[in-house]
């Protein structure tokens, strides 16, 4: 079995509405100078076989049909 974590996180130049609402949050709880918040998702899979390769192709094909918008969000895959 292989444990994998897909980080999914909006491109550059897509604004990010909640990211601006809990970096205020972040400042109105005495947080100073935290800028540029950016919220994301994260996912933790295990894929039920041994073959690195084919987990990664099935993994990218994850994201690209389901688990990422890729016309607004990037994404990056860890297996371990």
């Amino acid at each position: 079995m292989i444990k994998a974590r897909v980080v999914v996180t909006l491109k550059n130049g897509v604004l990010d509405p909640q990211g601006k609402a809990i970096e205020g949050a972040l400042g109105s709880l005495g947080f100073s100078g935290v800028d540029n918040v950016r919220q994301g998702k994260v996912f933790d899979l295990v894929v039920g076989h041994d073959d690195k390769a084919k987990a990664e192709e099935d993994l990218k094909a994850m994201c690209e049909k389901l688990l990422a918008n890729t016309v607004i969000e990037n994404y990056t895959i860890n297996l371990s």
